[in-house]
């Protein structure tokens, strides 16, 4: 059965959420009780580019109105960023908003770095698909940041390269598999792509697209399943097309990847929307012969993607203008002159579904010019994002993952052996903060 907007509707709340025991120390101040005029002064910790330009439209025209400044503060991103804002907030003094990746929301909730604004952007809820609002819920009735910028992974591969050696492009792993392994048989110096375990991102969307649930909650304890079924089936998948030789076993991003799909040495690449952005810069002697299509299936009947990057806006429990915080952020992620403004200073790709396919979004990369249709279609694909479940240590998992499948796809030896280490050390490390851990 597709997953369609109905099935998304009609789930139950995705089981990232954090236990009720929890949850009743997290958010205790609450954005509700806040006016949301001014006058207030905020800061903004963030790492998007062009930020400070986007700000400008807000302290010009919402902001004076209602006499609330923004002020932007550059930051680094990932984990360095997630202490930074933990450390600040142990000392009372985390800014006021604060740009957080999805994966490290259950992180800052834990540590009652974040305040619940579901009273004050609860209407922006319609703005954004499903799978991408229920990121900044953690499957509660709170809500703790606004959805910016979503990564629905995609398939690219090079038009030009799969006519002359009569590839079609596959639409399940399966049909991947096979089209990998006839290049291989027709081109032995050429490969379809490559596994890289530098990318823990990208193998949490491979198994989020599978259906994987790494973390849940089962009452006031988290249950911790990286090795469950879904995620199995895909290791198991990537790792039998590196033992055999099917596919490349290199990591992404090194001069010598960005040489092979600059030659043509690996045809295609499975990624995310923001790929051109990355292609333009790795493959410039390849521009106007790429396409995009949407991920392989597991199942011909399934529409589903994964994720991989993505961030939100969010609010700070050490703000003392919560609501007023609260205001700008649902501004900046839903306002059609700020997403325009971020599409064109920053370059992201928005979560609000309404700007995907209008200003900056009407025509196609430059990179892509040959496929009209990129944004309508990426816009289709972003809409069949299968939910996600993050937890409170997402970072322990991914460093396990580059380790543990770094040396697996070297030696190209057993895939399912990392995946459990992966599943052990998330589960040793939570265990060891003091989280409830059921079996």
């Amino acid at each position: 059965m597709p997953y369609t907007k109905r099935r998304r509707l009609v789930r139950t709340a995705v089981a990232v959420a954090l236990g009720a025991t929890t949850l009743a120390a997290c958010g205790t101040e609450s954005a509700d009780s806040e006016t949301e005029s001014g006058p207030a002064s905020l800061t903004y910790w963030t790492w998007t580019p062009g930020m400070d330009k986007v700000v400008d439209l807000w302290n010009k025209g919402p902001g004076k109105k209602d006499r609330i400044t923004v002020t932007v503060k550059k930051q680094a991103s990932g984990d360095t960023l997630v202490t930074k804002i933990l450390t600040a907030h142990k000392a009372g003094k985390a800014p006021d908003l604060v740009q957080a990746e999805y994966q490290a929301l259950p992180t800052l909730v834990s540590n009652d770095a974040l305040a619940d604004i579901s009273k004050s952007v609860g209407e922006a809820k319609g703005s954004f698909a499903d799978g991408v609002w229920q990121q900044t819920t953690l499957g509660t009735d709170a809500v703790y940041a606004v959805p910016q910028d979503i990564g629905p992974m995609m398939f690219y591969y090079r038009e030009d390269l799969f006519k002359e050696y009569g590839l079609t492009v596959p639409t399940t792993w399966d049909e991947f598999a096979e089209t990998a392994r006839k290049l291989k048989k027709a081109a032995p110096d050429k490969d379809l792509t490559t596994f890289s375990a530098n990318d823990s991102g990208l193998f949490a969307g491979l198994a989020q697209q599978a259906g994987a649930k790494w973390w849940t909650t089962s009452g006031d304890q988290w249950k911790v399943a990286i090795d469950d079924a879904a995620t199995q089936k895909v290791a198991k998948f990537w790792g039998g097309l590196v033992e055999e030789g099917a596919v490349d076993n290199q990591p992404m991003y090194t001069p010598a990847w960005n040489k092979a799909i600059n030659t043509g040495k690996q045809i295609a690449w499975v990624s995310a929307v923001w790929a051109p952005g990355t292609l333009t810069t790795a493959a410039p002697d390849t521009k106007g012969k790429w396409a995009m299509a949407p991920l392989p299936q597991w199942s011909a009947s399934e529409t589903r993607t994964g994720s991989w990057g993505g961030s939100s806006t969010a609010v700070t429990t050490d703000s003392k203008h919560q609501g007023a915080a609260a205001k700008f952020a649902a501004w900046l992620n839903t306002d059609s002159e700020a997403l325009n403004a971020l599409a064109k200073e920053s370059g992201i790709y928005p979560a609000a579904t309404n700007a995907q396919t209008s200003g900056a979004f009407l025509k196609p990369p430059a990179y892509f010019s040959n496929q009209a249709d990129f944004y309508t279609k990426a816009a289709d694909i972003a809409e069949t994002t299968a939910p996600s479940a993050w937890g409170p240590n997402v970072n322990v998992a991914y460093t396990t993952f580059k380790d543990a499948f770094g040396a697996a796809a070297k030696n190209k030896s057993d895939f399912g052996a990392a995946l459990k280490k992966m599943q052990d050390d998330t589960v040793a490390d939570m265990k060891k903060q003091g989280f409830g851990v059921a079996r």
